[in-house]
Order: C-alpha cells, then sequence, then structure tokens
C-alpha cells in the first residue's frame, strides 16, 4: 500500500539536488529559522550553486519511548515551483523494504519506500497532491511508522499545529 495513488515518488534528480541542503537535522539547523508556525519551523538557506534561498516547513521530533529514535519532516516546494515534497529523514537502521507508514489522525494513508540513505539516515519522499495537503493542514496529528523489525513498528506523532500556516508562508 502507498500513499494515494495520484502521489509519485521524486525523481533522483530532484531528491539529490535538495537533499545536499535539507537532507538531515543538522543541515537544517544551519539554515535560518524564518519563522514559527505552532509546532513547526521555516527555514530558509540557499543551496550552493542556487540564485535562490530554498525554503521549507519542517518538524524534528523523537518517540515517545524511545529518544534516540527521530525523524526529521520536511515539506518543501521544488525550486521551479511545480510540485510540493513530504520528505522523511528516518534514523539508521530502518527496515528498507517495509518503508515509511503514514496515518493522520485516524485514516491509515499507506506506506512510501524509501529512496535512498545517508551517512545520517535513510530518506522517504513522496510528491504531494492537493489531497494530502489538505489532510496535512486540516489535521491533529500525522503518525509516521518506521520498522526496525518485520515485527517491530515505532508510531512516530508529529503534531500538525501549525503546519497550515507554515506551508502558506513558503515562497
Amino acid at each position: 500500500m502507498r500513499f494515494p495513488v495520484s502521489l509519485s515518488f521524486c525523481l533522483i534528480a530532484t531528491a539529490v539536488f535538495l537533499a545536499g541542503t535539507f537532507s538531515s537535522g543538522a543541515a537544517l539547523a544551519q539554515g535560518a529559522v524564518k519563522s514559527t508556525h505552532g509546532d513547526w519551523e521555516v527555514r530558509c538557506d540557499t543551496p550552493p550553486g542556487a540564485q535562490n534561498e530554498q525554503c521549507v516547513v519542517m518538524q524534528f521530533v523523537t518517540a515517545e519511548d524511545r529518544q534516540n529514535v527521530g525523524l526529521t519532516v520536511i515539506v518543501l516546494k521544488t525550486a521551479d515551483k511545480q510540485a510540493r515534497i513530504l520528505r522523511v529523514l528516518a534514523p539508521l537502521g530502518v527496515l528498507l523494504p517495509r518503508g515509511l507508514g503514514l496515518r493522520i489522525d485516524e485514516e491509515n494513508l499507506g506506506s512510501a519506500g524509501f529512496v535512498r540513505c545517508l551517512p545520517n539516515g535513510c530518506v522517504a519522499e513522496v510528491i504531494m497532491d492537493e489531497e494530502l495537503l489538505g489532510k496535512l493542514s486540516a489535521g491533529q496529528t500525522a503518525t509516521f511508522i518506521i520498522f526496525q523489525t518485520p515485527e517491530e513498528g515505532i508510531g512516530i506523532p508529529i503534531s500538525l499545529a501549525g503546519f497550515k500556516e507554515g506551508y502558506a508562508v513558503l515562497p
């Protein structure tokens, strides 16, 4: 099962271009915080070789029962403004074939595969359609599910408070 069928995975070229600047919490921490909206921050940075600043709305959280398991959730518009990307950086050690599950409030939206692993974690991403954007904007909580073993799913809740307002200010 995947996120809604109308969502497609980003092209690897887009992932490579954007992952250089926004691939981890550490890289994101280097970007300037432009504003805070509820539990979300808008951070901006200019990638090497880029003419314009790239901004994201993001949040970093850890599992309630495992402080060593955290996720960085990033939403951005591509530089050409043609697509909106939901990117999640999960810790190393996740079971890649199971992918990343997503539930918003009580609705299970399926899972997305990981597109690549970096030295600091593994990245799952989808191009967001209006339906997913609407659910994120109207929801209370998004729960991302990662697996460290086939039997052990870890649900990590992310507050959606302020997401809609943060997304609205992205250039």
